[in-house]
């Protein structure tokens, strides 16, 4: 499979050349194909019992990379299908706006899959950094004023973080040299192979500035601040994308320092930064579910909870809490791209995106009313969804720990988040329109994207697959033995 790595690295870049300068409709086919292949190609990673290396080891693909690498490439094709929808269904643009944001599109799910699949603490970085260029000018692609000032804001906080993050592969350069010698490699194989002889200070000062760095771009409080106006005002397809898989990215790349941490002070340094930072991002995000108007704000102060949820998740030491937290990275994707599909079908239905502006929708859109809601039940942890089945896997290792205290936190604390969503999106799906509209979808193609979107949340529910159960056990192994 080392053929599809390289592939990986070259046909969605060319892609967007050709989506850029091709007729819009031939742009539109080859996006959704190219997305449908690179998860094809993904799935055909998970079976698989030994890491798939090319380019002599610079790109790899183990357990725990094929797990990012999954919820990246699903959301790539179901956001190329429903963006076709989306801009059917809005209001007349010209074709180079359509050609800009396919080719926008086919580069951040390049960058995104680059990033779980470099062999490297460097190349990982400069893959991130890759994707707050190209998503930033994705934000910014409708040229209003709070399109413009939420791009603005993205690039300076996330510019910030991703220099901490530089920082932290600086330092943890530094900590392998006291062994490797002024020049080398910073590939995983090799750091994890060597982390338990690295000096613990300059390790754990890494492992700090890393979160803070990459939990800029994952949403982590106090960090977050841009990830609402951002979610908000990019094209929903770019929001899905936002939230569902950039956000996995960057805790991809904090797991990435946690490995090594691990190996080289101990579980509990690394567990308890984690702790603070998820707890910190879950309680904020409880408060602000319960003030927002805005639909598309809603899902993104969700993101946030989802995030503390995945940080809280890591600092329990039960294996079974880490598999939950691996399940829950694929779940939130799954749903929350679905969420915003069905935002994005409200918005062009409406026009709107205050929640009071959006009542009524069951009624006036016959299948994206009733999949929103599903979606909404989903992130809420209900039951058959995939967040269900990974909260409860989380929370039981919080319990098994034992720190049963901390996992009662996180559920009261997931609670009270999922009243408000539930709350909101009772107003937007149910009682009379605010103002009559013709009943019918805008499109088919999103309500197809949708309809696939819950699909693999429930699937993930109900009963996931074998081999996705083994691949995310052996994901799970990697982080509590670093190797």
């Amino acid at each position: 499979m080392g053929w599809f790595l390289i592939a990986l690295l070259f046909v969605p870049f060319a892609v967007a050349i050709c989506a850029w300068f091709a007729p819009v409709r031939a742009g539109q086919a080859l996006t959704v194909t190219t997305g449908v292949a690179c998860f094809g190609g993904s799935v055909a990673l998970v079976g698989r019992d030994s890491p798939t290396t090319a380019m002599s080891g610079w790109l790899r693909a183990d357990p725990l990379s094929v797990v990012f690498l999954l919820a990246v490439t699903f959301l790539y094709a179901l956001s190329a299908l429903f963006a076709i929808g989306y801009l059917d269904a809005g209001a007349h643009r010209p074709s180079q706006y359509s050609r800009r944001l396919f080719a926008g599109l086919n580069l951040f799910c390049w960058s995104m899959a680059m990033a779980t699949v470099v062999n490297g603490l460097a190349l990982l970085w400069v893959a991130i950094e890759v994707t707050t260029v190209v998503s930033a000018l994705l934000v910014a692609i409708d040229d209003t004023d709070g399109a413009t000032e939420a791009a603005w804001k993205y690039v300076l906080i996330a510019s910030m973080g991703l220099g901490i993050a530089l920082l932290a592969t600086i330092v943890m350069y530094y900590a392998g040299s006291e062994v490797f010698g002024g020049a080398y490699e910073l590939f995983y194989p090799k750091l994890l192979g060597s982390a338990a002889h690295f000096p613990h200070a300059i390790v754990r000062l890494s492992f700090l500035l890393a979160v803070l760095g990459f939990g800029t771009k994952m949403g982590l409080v106090p960090v977050h601040t841009w990830l609402p106006d951002a979610h908000s005002e990019a094209p929903t397809p770019v929001s899905a994308l936002l939230s569902g898989a950039l956000l996995a990215v960057s805790f991809y790349a904090i797991l990435r320092y946690f490995q090594i941490t691990v190996r080289a002070v101990g579980p509990d340094f690394p567990r308890n930064v984690l702790l603070a930072f998820g707890l910190a991002s879950l309680l904020l995000a409880a408060l602000y579910l319960a003030s927002q108007r805005d639909l598309k704000r809603l899902f993104a102060y969700s993101s946030v909870e989802h995030m503390g949820i995945l940080a809280i998740g890591m600092s329990f030491a039960a294996p079974i809490a880490i598999v939950g937290v691996l399940l829950h990275v694929l779940a939130h994707a799954a749903a929350k791209g679905t969420a915003f599909f069905g935002a994005g079908s409200f918005l062009r239905k409406f026009g709107t995106k205050d929640v009071i502006g959006l009542s009524g929708g069951i009624d006036s859109l016959p299948w994206s009313g009733p999949l929103l809601v599903g979606a909404v039940l989903g992130l809420c942890a209900a039951p058959p969804g995939g967040i269900f089945r990974s909260e409860f896997l989380i929370v039981s290792g919080g319990l098994s720990d034992p720190a049963d205290v901390v996992a009662a936190v996180l559920v009261v604390l997931v609670t009270l988040a999922s009243i408000a969503l539930m709350y909101f999106g009772t107003l937007t799906t149910t009682g009379p329109p605010a103002d009559p509209v013709p009943r019918g979808e805008t499109s088919w193609m999103m309500v197809a994207a949708m309809c696939v979107g819950l699909a693999g949340l429930v699937l993930l529910g109900i009963h996931p697959p074998g081999s996705l159960s083994q691949l995310l056990s052996h994901a799970a192994a990697q982080l509590g033995s670093g190797k």
